[in-house]
C-alpha cells in the first residue's frame, strides 16, 4: 500500500453522491441496492500510506456500530494507531540491521494487535495533526524518522524510542493518559473495552494457488512484515464468505490491487476488463462486458506481478446491476469529496484484484469454521 502515499494526495476528480444516486452518473448502468451496513463518515488519508489503517478503522466503526457500543458518529482516530506501529516498525528496522520495515504501509491485523495492547482513542482527543497543514502529510515524518533509525543501526547502541517519540510528539502530538468523550472520563484502554472490540475475533483469508486450501500461511506481501499468517480457500468460496458476511450485517476490510486502470474512483467503478482505461475516459462511454477469472488466471497475475499489493478499503454493502451483475459497495479514503468516497466493485474485480479479506470469524460458515479449525 505504498503507492497510496501519492494517489491519496492528489485525489480524484469525482461528483459528491453516494450509493442510490451514484446511478445517476452512469448512463449505462442502473444499480440496485441488495444490502448496505452502517458505516461511519468517510475520512481523508492524505499524503500518507497509512490506508491500511483508514480502512481497517473504519471496519472496526462499523463493527461497534454493529455490537451496539457506539453510532455512525463514532470517529476513532488512525494516528494513534500509526503512532504504535510507528514504534513496533523501528525495532523491527534495527533488529534486522535495517533490513526491516519501517515504511508507513501494512495490513489489517497490524491495526488489531496495535488495539489489544495499547487500546483506541477518539479522532477529537488524538487527531494526528501537530503542524500547520489541514489533512495529513507525512513526507517530513517519514524523513525524519528514516533518518534516525540509519543513524541508530549504523551507531549499534539501541532502538532509539526516545528520539522516535519526540520526533512523533513534534508532528503527531503528544498522547493524553486520560480524556473525556461524551462526558466520561477513558484512557485508550478503557475506551477500547467500551466498544467492545477484540482482536482475536478477526481473521483474514486470502486465495492463492501456491498453497494448500484449507491451511494458513503467511502471505508473501512486504507490507507483512511481521509474517502473519492468512486462511486460504477457494477462489469462489473467498467470495461466498465476503458475500455472506455482508447479508449478515457485518463489513469487510479489504486488502486490493487498485493500480489498474479499470479500478477508476472518479468513475465510482470498478471492472475486470483489462483492456479498458475507465480511469483516462471523460465518462463511461457504454457498458462493458467483463473478462472471465478463475484460480487459475487469478494466480497467473500474481505470478507474473500484475497484480500487486497497493490498498486497503471498506466493503459495506452489495449492490447489483439491471443486468443482474453483483457488485460490492465499497468505502475508500480518499475524502468525502471523491464521490462520497465510495466506489462499485465488481465481483470479478473483486476475485481478480483480492490479496485478502480481514472479516469477524462469526460471520464465517459453520462449515467454513470446520475446515479451517476455526471455534
Amino acid at each position: 500500500m505504498k503507492r497510496l502515499f501519492i494517489a491519496a494526495a492528489a485525489l480524484f476528480l469525482g461528483t459528491a453522491m453516494f450509493a442510490q444516486e451514484l446511478q445517476t452518473s452512469f448512463p449505462f448502468y442502473e444499480f440496485t441496492i441488495v444490502k448496505n451496513n452502517p458505516a461511519t463518515a468517510v475520512k481523508n488519508q492524505a499524503a500518507t500510506g497509512t490506508c491500511w489503517c483508514f480502512a481497517t478503522t473504519s471496519f472496526l466503526e462499523s463493527e461497534a456500530i454493529r455490537k451496539g457500543t457506539a453510532d455512525t458518529s463514532l470517529d476513532i482516530s488512525e494516528m494513534y494507531i500509526v503512532r504504535q506501529e510507528y514504534l513496533r516498525r523501528g525495532a523491527d528496522f534495527y533488529y534486522r540491521r535495517g533490513k526491516g520495515r519501517r515504511g508507513p504501509g501494512g495490513i489489517s491485523h497490524q491495526e488489531t494487535y496495535q488495539m489489544d495492547k495499547m487500546g483506541l482513542m477518539p479522532e477529537e482527543a488524538y487527531h494526528g495533526i501537530n503542524y500547520n497543514s489541514k489533512t495529513h502529510n507525512h513526507g517530513k515524518l517519514q524523513k525524519e524518522i528514516d533518518d534516525l533509525l540509519d543513524k541508530a543501526v549504523q551507531e549499534k547502541k539501541g532502538i532509539p524510542y526516545d528520539q522516535m517519540n519526540e520526533i512523533m510528539d513534534n508532528y503527531l502530538g503528544k498522547v493524553p493518559e486520560t480524556f473525556t468523550y461524551k462526558g466520561k472520563e477513558y484512557t485508550p484502554w478503557s475506551f477500547k473495552e467500551s466498544l467492545k472490540l477484540k482482536g482475536d475475533d478477526y481473521v483474514e483469508i486470502t486465495s492463492f494457488l501456491h498453497h494448500p486450501y484449507y491451511e494458513e500461511f503467511i502471505i508473501e506481501i512486504p507490507d507483512n512484515w511481521d509474517m502473519a499468517k492468512s486462511y486460504n480457500v477457494p477462489l469462489d468460496e473467498m467470495d461466498e464468505i465476503c458475500t455472506r458476511a455482508l447479508m449478515k450485517g457485518y463489513t469487510v476490510a479489504w486488502d486490493a490491487d487498485m493500480s489498474e486502470i479499470y479500478f477508476a474512483q472518479n468513475k465510482h467503478l470498478a471492472l475486470f476488463t483489462p483492456d479498458v482505461n475507465l480511469r483516462g475516459m471523460k465518462a463511461v462511454e457504454k457498458k462493458y462486458e467483463e473478462n472471465p477469472i478463475d484460480a487459475d488466471i487469478r494466480q497467473a497475475m500474481w505470478t507474473d506481478f500484475t497484480t500487486s499489493d497497493d490498498h486497503l478499503m471498506h466493503i459495506t454493502g452489495i449492490a447489483k446491476d439491471q443486468d443482474g451483475v453483483k457488485y460490492y459497495i465499497v468505502k475508500n479514503s480518499w475524502g468525502p469529496d471523491n464521490g462520497d468516497g465510495y466506489i462499485y466493485v465488481s465481483e470479478n474485480y473483486f476475485k481478480a484484484k483480492t490479496i485478502q479479506i480481514m472479516v469477524h470469524k462469526d460471520a464465517l460458515s459453520k462449515n467454513v469454521k470446520k475446515k479451517l479449525h476455526i471455534k
